[in-house]
C-alpha cells in the first residue's frame, strides 16, 4: 500500500470519535498556537503590576541609553556657587557638595547600573545555564563535582568577597561585574541542572538517543529551549539585585570610584551631607527603589503567564 507524503504532511491523525478518523491540519496547530501567544499576550496586558513593571523598566533603560541627550549638565561640571542646593528649575534634584547637578548624575549612574546588570546577568545566565544542562544531564561524578563548586561558591556572601578581592586588586568597575557574575551563575546552574533532569527521561529524548542524536544536539535543539525560559524570568527577577550589589558596593568605596557617577556613590556622598542637605539621599534613593520594583513586577507578571502554576493563591 502507497502512502502520499503530502497527505502525512497536511494531516496529522489524532483519534477517534463515532468510528470516524479526527484530523489535525497543519493551519490547526498554527491556529493553536497562535490563539496560545494572544491569550498569554492578553493575560500580562490585564495584569497590572506587569504593565506597570514593563513601563518603568522600560523608563529605566532609556533613561540610561538616552542619558547624554537628557541629562541637562555634564555630570562632573561643577558650580561651587550652587553646592548643595535644593530643587530648583536650574537643578531639579539639587546639587551635590561640589555644586554637580544630582538630576545629571542620576542619569549617568543609570548607565553604569544598566551595563553591570545587563552583561553581569548575561554571561552568568549562559554560563549558568551551559553548567546546568552538564550537570543535569552528565554522568553523576561530573554532577557531583559541579554541584560542589555551586555550593563552595554561593558559600561566599558577595560583600564578603567583595572585601577580599579588593584587599588584593583594589576596587574597579571591572571588579563589580567578576564579582556579580561569579556569585550569579550557581543560581542559574542550580535552575537549569533540575529542569534537566526533569527532560532526560522524556520520551522525545529517549527517541532522540535511539536514533543516535548526539548529546550536543539533545542538548542544543531539544533541552536547551525548554531550560531557557524559566531562567529568563529569573533573570528579570536578579537584575535588580545585581543593581542593589553594585549600588551597594559603590556605597562602600568597593565598586564605581569617584568621579564616575554611580547610584550608591550618589548615596555615599548624599549620607555624608545629610543633615544639611537631605535631597542627594532621596534622589539617590527612588531610582533604586523603581528599578527595583518595575523588575519585581515584570519578573512576576512573565512567572505568572508562562507558568500559572506558580501564581499566587494558585
Amino acid at each position: 500500500m502507497s502512502v502520499n507524503r503530502s497527505d502525512l504532511n497536511s494531516t496529522l491523525p489524532a483519534g477517534t470519535a463515532g468510528g470516524e478518523p479526527l484530523h489535525v491540519t497543519v493551519a490547526d496547530v498554527r491556529e493553536s498556537a497562535s490563539q496560545e501567544r494572544r491569550d498569554k499576550l492578553r493575560s500580562f496586558l490585564t495584569n497590572w503590576q506587569g504593565v506597570t513593571g514593563l513601563a518603568l523598566v522600560l523608563l529605566f533603560f532609556a533613561s540610561a541609553i538616552f542619558a547624554p541627550w537628557l541629562a541637562p549638565y555634564d555630570p562632573n561640571a561643577l558650580d561651587i556657587p550652587a553646592r548643595m542646593s535644593g530643587p530648583s528649575w536650574d537643578h531639579i534634584a539639587g546639587t551635590d557638595q561640589l555644586g554637580r547637578d544630582t538630576f545629571s548624575r542620576i542619569l549617568y549612574g543609570g548607565r553604569v547600573a544598566l551595563k553591570i546588570a545587563g552583561i553581569g546577568v548575561s554571561v552568568a545566565l549562559v554560563i549558568g545555564l551551559v553548567l546546568g544542562m552538564i550537570a543535569g544531564y552528565g554522568p553523576r561524578w561530573l554532577d557531583n563535582l559541579l554541584l560542589l563548586l555551586f555550593d563552595t561558591v554561593r558559600s561566599f556572601p558577595t560583600i564578603v568577597l567583595a572585601l577580599a578581592t579588593v584587599a588584593l586588586t583594589g576596587p574597579s568597575l571591572e571588579l563589580v561585574l567578576i564579582i556579580v557574575i561569579v556569585t550569579s551563575i550557581p543560581g542559574y546552574a542550580r535552575v537549569a541542572r533540575t529542569a534537566t533532569m526533569s527532560l532526560i527521561n522524556t520520551d522525545f529524548i529517549l527517541a532522540e538517543r535511539s536514533l543516535g542524536a548526539s548529546t550536543t544536539r539533545i542538548l542544543a535543539h531539544h533541552v536547551m529551549p525548554n531550560v531557557a525560559g524559566p531562567l529568563l524570568i529569573l533573570a528579570a527577577m536578579d537584575v535588580p539585585v545585581v543593581v542593589t550589589v553594585e549600588a551597594g558596593l559603590s556605597f562602600l568605596g568597593l565598586g564605581v570610584l569617584p568621579p564616575t557617577a554611580s547610584w550608591g556613590t550618589i548615596l555615599n556622598e548624599g549620607y555624608l551631607v545629610i543633615r544639611d542637605t537631605p535631597w542627594m539621599v532621596v534622589a539617590g534613593g527612588i531610582p533604586l527603589i523603581l528599578t527595583t520594583l518595575g523588575f519585581t513586577f515584570l519578573g512576576e507578571a512573565l512567572r505568572d503567564v508562562f507558568d500559572p502554576r506558580m501564581r499566587k493563591g494558585g
